[in-house]
């Protein structure tokens, strides 16, 4: 009989620690810019009248010991209201070699660590090396975890952060203003960021919208910075962010795309070229991020008897 290893929201938070997982995501997203992974675009299923949609998000990964990944989530933006995070679901993880199902994980933890931990990444890859104020637009789930990510890239020496649901755009601006580092952790369908708030030499991780009808920055924004991405493909099809500065006709294409994460940590793109230019990391999340932290929490759990086990 197979045996499946079961990992909690606690399991999850305490086994991947946001240094390891910047560490973890920096190997996924080289390993997609060589092209040894393969990620799908994610599909979503909204039925009529519901209140929330039904994401699936596959991917494999060869080398010495393939694995396929699956995370499916249900993302409801109605939830913090309730208590809950907007984004639940499960991460499984299967053997490439036999498809035996290895490890069922919770994926709101996993999706709350794993993404901030790419916005570190490109904060440590984009952002100057003096960047010390930090401002977080968002107080959930995610702005905390940003708050906690980014400095341990750069040395920060203030966070402000800003509730849109007790806050006003006045304060919002307050908030950007005279930042090194913006990031952007809302559930906003209209920008909560505007191009004349940034200061020269910002640098802005924009996490909040995965969906091509929503977005948290105008497109005198996107237009003015230099945009690095977790994936082009993705981009192109699911950002509304950059789609939506598109169809205004603030910028001209995928060619406003400067390049990939995994690019700039391969060698192949070229990051910040000056100390005034503003650089715009648009977060979309990645399959093979989710597999990625899958299988090092698996190993982790494995080794230090970490997790349930449970006949399958």
């Amino acid at each position: 009989m197979a045996k499946l290893l079961v990992l909690s929201e606690h399991d999850v938070d305490e086994l991947l620690t946001l240094p390891e997982c910047i560490a973890v995501m920096e190997d996924a997203l080289a390993s997609l810019a060589r092209g040894e992974v393969h990620n799908p675009l994610r599909q979503a299923t909204r039925a009529p009248g519901a209140a929330g949609l039904l994401g699936l998000m596959p991917a494999y990964r060869g080398g010495d010991r393939p694995v396929y990944g699956l995370k499916e989530v249900c993302v409801f933006p109605g939830n913090p209201a309730r208590g809950l995070d907007s984004h639940l679901g499960a991460v499984l993880l299967h053997d490439g070699e036999t498809g035996e199902l290895l490890a069922a994980m919770n994926a709101s933890a996993i999706t709350a660590i794993r993404t901030a931990a790419v916005s570190a990444v490109a904060t440590k890859l984009l952002a100057r090396e003096d960047s010390a104020v930090l401002a977080v637009i968002g107080t959930g789930v995610q702005g905390q975890m940003h708050a906690a990510a980014i400095p341990l890239v750069r040395p920060i020496r203030e966070i402000r952060m800003f509730s849109r649901s007790g806050g006003t755009a006045a304060s919002a601006e307050r908030c950007a203003r005279g930042a090194d580092i913006v990031v952007t952790a809302t559930s906003s369908k209209e920008p909560v960021l505007r191009r004349e708030w940034l200061s020269p030499g910002v640098h802005i991780n924009a996490v909040g919208s995965s969906i091509a009808a929503a977005r948290e920055l105008d497109s005198a924004t996107v237009a003015a910075a230099s945009l690095f991405v977790d994936r082009r493909e993705s981009t192109v099809n699911e950002s509304g962010d950059y789609l939506l500065a598109l169809r205004e006709g603030a910028i001209g294409g995928p060619e406003h795309i400067r390049g990939e994460l995994g690019e700039l940590l391969t060698g192949r793109a070229e990051g910040r070229r000056s100390a005034e230019e503003i650089t715009l990391f648009k977060s979309l999340g990645l399959a093979i991020e989710d597999l990625a932290s899958a299988s090092f929490l698996y190993d982790k759990a494995v080794r230090l008897g970490r997790g349930t086990v449970v006949d399958w």
